[in-house]
């Protein structure tokens, strides 16, 4: 007979996994601190640098569900202690790093591990509560987002005073032993939940549809496309913000706010984590009781306002400031309303391996990425901004008056005679 889980341990299992996911952010989004630094060392140029955050983020986005495969079969814990070990790994090469293919090899070791603990952390989310998915996808992905504001800070200071190497080396050990230790402590829901639908607003699907299944559905690639416009602005952004600091020449210009006195980028980046950590549980719950694509098409349309600002008034450090932290607080959101409506669409059973399919579409953004260099090199960075900007407009037109109703039209030609209420057993790890 399989036993029931005691109440609190669903939220026990979402704070392991938020730890977790704020072990990894740094991969991601302290990446832009040590652009410049290596650029001044060896000489390579910002676009070649570059395609090594381009490199990471594809691998660690295309092998989710291969990742996903064995967590769904096997449990949480050997996938996210892999992980921690491939993170540690990847940031001592970047240590050691003289050429480019070391930092693109560490890129690629690094891309294995982040993927191993956010597309399992954030499956092991949606399994553990059904009737939430938008409230327990974004805290955990709040993680990953905001797990960086803590740190960019003595990250910047260690750069500065010991060198890039050594910020390098210090962190990359560090949060790859706190996620080794914290993934003794996952494992999967002994019961799976079922959605019961008169406590769920939100259509929610009465199968559990396989990835086979999945691929083979138009709502899929129409979430997947959508995804893709979304995340390659935010992936632009997040890599080039150094850089457009630097180029708007605000990057060192003192900013006083809330008490507090630093320099415009360093401000700039610990802000943008707080906003995007907060935006995401917040879509998160807003989507559960909005509607995803409703939700959708609010975010991205302030998205979408918010890069406006910074191009007509990002020369000015405070707007630089705060138009960057609004635009990350609601690009986050994908992170939270897309695996949601995964498992809303497409069932629990195989949530993680879903999820993580949809996870690639990052992977195949990120190609986008180098891109925004060599079109901020020839015509400015207000081309670029042009094309974000149209991507989110393009992005949250077809959420709400494209894909809401294809999937619910998905949704009513299902068979009405599958159960909806009794639970299912699956192995517990």
């Amino acid at each position: 007979m399989e036993r029931q889980d005691p109440a609190s341990a669903k939220w026990w299992q979402l704070a392991f996994g938020v730890l977790c996911m704020a072990m990894i952010a740094n991969l991601q989004y302290g990446w832009t601190l040590f652009v410049d630094p290596i650029d001044a060392k060896f000489q390579w140029g910002r676009t070649a640098i570059q395609f090594a955050f381009t490199v990471f983020v594809a691998t660690e986005t295309w092998l989710v569900p291969v990742e996903a495969w064995f967590v769904d079969r096997y449990g949480p814990r050997l996938v996210v202690c892999f992980g921690g070990v491939m993170i540690a790994l990847s940031w001592f090469l970047n240590a050691h790093a003289d050429s480019l293919v070391v930092l693109y090899a560490a890129a690629v070791i690094g891309g294995i591990g982040a993927g191993s603990v956010y597309g399992t952390c954030v499956g092991n989310a949606l399994k553990w509560f059904p009737h939430r998915r938008g409230l327990a996808a974004g805290a955990t992905a709040a993680g990953f987002g905001a797990g960086a504001a803590v740190t960019v800070i003595p990250i910047a200071n260690m750069i500065r005073d010991s060198g890039y190497q050594d910020a390098f080396l210090t962190f990359g050990l560090g949060q790859g032993a706190i996620v080794v230790a914290l993934s003794f402590l996952l494992r999967k829901p002994s019961l799976a939940a079922a959605v019961q639908r008169k406590t769920v607003r939100l259509p929610q699907t009465r199968v559990d549809r396989t990835p086979r299944e999945v691929v083979r559905t138009p709502v899929f690639w129409l979430m997947y496309a959508i995804f893709v416009m979304v995340a390659s602005g935010g992936l632009m952004a997040a890599a080039q913000i150094a850089p457009i600091a630097h180029d708007f020449k605000v990057a060192d210009v003192p900013v006083s706010l809330f008490g507090l006195q630093m320099a415009a980028l360093t401000f700039a980046i610990s802000l943008d984590r707080i906003f995007d950590g907060f935006g995401r549980p917040f879509f998160g719950f807003v989507s559960d009781h909005l509607g995803r694509e409703n939700t959708m098409f609010i975010a991205f349309s302030i998205a979408a306002l918010a890069i406006v600002t910074l191009l007509t008034y990002g020369t000015q450090p405070l707007v630089f400031v705060f138009a960057t932290a609004v635009y990350f607080g609601v690009f986050g959101e994908i992170y939270s309303l897309f695996p949601a409506t995964c498992g809303d669409t497409f069932g629990s059973k195989f949530a993680t391996t879903n999820a993580g399919l949809l996870y690639t579409a990052k992977g195949t953004a990120s190609f986008l990425v180098p891109i925004a260099s060599v079109i901020s090199a020839r015509y400015g960075w207000s081309a670029v901004f042009a094309i974000i900007v149209g991507l989110n407009v393009v992005a949250a037109i077809l959420a709400l008056f494209v894909l809401k109703p294809l999937r619910l039209r998905l949704l009513s030609e299902e068979p009405t005679s599958v159960p909806v209420v009794a639970a299912r057993p699956i192995q517990a790890a």
